[in-house]
């Protein structure tokens, strides 16, 4: 049974909300995460959601 695509717009602006940062900014840094993690990946389903987590964690860690 295939996962469900996961809807990177509809994650980034729940992440920019959240974090009230802006949604291009949260944009370009999902991008650049999910990269690196695919390349680490030897499994491939929860790469979104482990992405999603990681760049949350690091915008609310970063100091404004």
């Amino acid at each position: 049974m295939a996962q469900p695509q996961t809807n990177v717009d509809e994650v980034v602006n729940a992440i920019a909300a959240e974090t009230d940062t802006p949604a291009e900014t949260v944009s370009q840094l999902y991008a650049d995460t999910i990269a690196t993690m695919r390349t680490e990946a030897r499994v491939f389903d929860y790469v979104p959601l482990l992405t999603a987590k990681k760049v949350r964690e690091t915008l609310r860690h970063k100091p404004h």
